[in-house]
């Protein structure tokens, strides 16, 4: 009988222990969806405080109409020799009203020839897409073009 009496209390800890341990863990001021980043602290954090410049050297191709918000094609084409001198350091392509802003980083060198990017982002709903260029010198650079999402995609 002790056996029993054994395996019963450990049960017991064990319930006690599922209930309590993520009450607290989720206790008050913790942070809830851990990914959440708006559009503007997204582009301090980039940017670090730096002034954006819009540039028509940043070319921003995006369809004007997107029938699947999960699935949007996005590529950025910056005008930009990729000398030693200056060069496309990193494309970052954002989302404003996404509840992470921060759709893809890319990180480039001189190497890869030319400033370019291309891939699929989610969109939530309706919203601006913004590519912001971070130059070698420092400077950043933007472009920005609205997106009509008929079926969001997160969410």
């Amino acid at each position: 009988m002790e056996r029993r009496n054994f395996i019963k209390s450990m049960c017991a800890v064990t319930a006690v222990a599922a209930v309590v341990t993520p009450s607290a863990l989720l206790a008050k001021g913790a942070p809830k969806g851990g990914n959440v980043l708006s559009y503007d602290a997204a582009v301090a954090a980039i940017t670090g405080g730096k002034a954006v410049t819009d540039s028509s050297k940043v070319k921003l191709t995006v369809p004007e109409i997107a029938e699947n918000g999960a699935v949007v094609p996005v590529k950025v084409n910056v005008e930009s020799p990729m000398t030693d001198a200056n060069y496309v350091k990193a494309i970052h392509v954002l989302g404003t009203k996404n509840g992470n802003a921060r759709c893809a980083d890319v990180m480039l060198t001189p190497l890869n020839g030319k400033g370019y990017f291309a891939t699929r982002i989610k969109l939530g709903g309706t919203q601006d897409v913004v590519a912001l260029v971070e130059m070698s010198d420092g400077s950043f650079l933007r472009a920005a073009k609205p997106v009509k999402v008929t079926i969001g995609g997160c969410g």
